[in-house]
């Protein structure tokens, strides 16, 4: 088998969305996906990854990985690697539908078939539009019809989200109330009066409905250590489940002082690549619970090595999903198979709406647990209509175009 066409796949609805198929001469395909940059991953999937792919052998995974590693780039989460972890992604696929076998299976067997999963509070529209992780790209001035607006309720209404989402039976919600005052100061500083109203939403959570529901705090990495130090220490109280990204995650031992401040564990990593970076991470004990993202890390391939690294230091994992619904599939696999995952992110808002515009299935969530998608590979594939909308855009690079 080899690689005869690589094409990537955009919807002018969601621009940071970015998916990637790699066709092969005996007719299989696999399926891959990223989030963020998506005009410089299109312009280096078809400039450079296809100019190395075509024409190999797509079962070469590990050797594929070390070569799209590149030199400018392998150092960060850019553009470089966001297309690198999209190919990894439907190499990976393309190899379980190869060998007719579920991701999770193929990469050594399952240590469960469900694992528990929390809700990240996001709406319909978050982070819908070009620019990055940002206020102003929450999406709550915008037309939704969706079904879960969480976002605007974790400001507005706490207890009934909470309610809610126990009655649908998941026990875990992650918030990020206090990123508009990271925003008015670049992290900064925070006051008294700021730290007070920040901490209101998880206040009403605990008064509400106690620790029947775990509470995940997203700090988006937009504190310096002192900020952070004081955000941390005004939570402890409240206990949350963990405080995720305090600092940015490229300074291990900012992490760390952040971690000192306070009993609940910092859980980070999803912005992180390679194996260098997370181990840094984990000996100078910047994060008790290592995050990654499969789409923005170097893709399955790196994600089964860094867990293995959390795991020689004692330390779970809980891969991200606030992206596409292809990373999603894929990490939910990865928290079947890796024996030290201990949550699975989940946006209701996205598996319940716009996900499903895109793909033919998707992981399946009941009573708070979630499981993969039957199926050999990834278990899904991009629904025929998605190639037919009016604001699609199709690229191929084919060995044909090469001769």
């Amino acid at each position: 088998m080899r690689v005869t066409q690589i094409d990537t796949i955009r919807v002018g609805a969601f621009p940071n969305l970015v998916h990637t198929v790699v066709h092969t001469d005996q007719g299989l395909t696999g399926l891959g996906e990223t989030f963020f940059f998506a005009d410089a991953v299109e312009a280096h999937v078809h400039d450079v990854v296809a100019e190395y792919l075509l024409g190999a052998d797509p079962a070469a995974i590990e050797r594929h990985a070390a070569a799209l590693r590149g030199y400018v780039g392998a150092a960060s989460s850019g553009a470089e690697m966001r297309a690198a972890s999209a190919v990894d992604i439907a190499l990976w696929d393309l190899r379980g539908k190869a060998l007719e076998q579920p991701l999770c299976d193929l990469l050594g067997g399952r240590s469960r078939d469900e694992i528990r999963t929390y809700n990240t509070c996001a709406g319909e529209r978050y982070i819908r539009g070009r620019s990055a992780q940002a206020v102003k790209n929450w999406g709550l001035h915008g037309r939704s019809n969706g079904r879960h607006e969480d976002l605007e309720a974790f400001l507005n209404d706490p207890e009934g989200l909470a309610r809610s989402l126990l009655n649908a039976g998941t026990t875990g919600m992650k918030i990020w109330p206090f990123d508009p005052y990271a925003e008015a100061t670049q992290g900064h500083d925070i006051s008294r009066a700021q730290l007070d109203r920040a901490l209101e939403p998880i206040r009403r959570i605990r008064a509400a409905v106690g620790s029947e529901m775990d509470v995940m705090i997203e700090l988006h990495a937009l504190w310096d250590v002192p900020a952070a130090a004081r955000i941390v220490s005004a939570l402890d109280a409240l206990d949350p489940y963990w405080v995720e990204d305090p600092v940015r995650v490229t300074s291990a031992d900012a992490l760390a002082e952040v971690q000192r401040a306070t009993h609940v564990p910092i859980a980070a990593g999803e912005t992180l690549t390679g194996l260098p970076d997370f181990r840094d991470m984990l000996v100078r004990d910047g994060a008790r619970i290592v995050i990654f993202d499969v789409g923005w890390m170097g893709g399955i391939t790196t994600a089964r090595k860094v867990a293995a690294l959390a795991e020689s230091h004692e330390r779970p994992v809980a891969p991200h999903d606030c992206t596409g619904p292809v990373v999603y599939a894929a990490a939910t696999h990865l928290s079947l198979h890796l024996p030290n995952a201990i949550l699975q992110e989940s946006v209701r808002a996205f598996w319940d709406g716009w996900y499903r515009e895109f793909v033919t299935a998707l992981p399946v969530i009941e009573r708070g647990m979630v499981s993969a998608p039957p199926g050999p590979g990834l278990g899904l594939e991009l629904r025929p209509e998605v190639y037919h909308r009016e604001d699609v855009r199709i690229r191929s690079s084919s060995e044909k175009e090469r001769r």
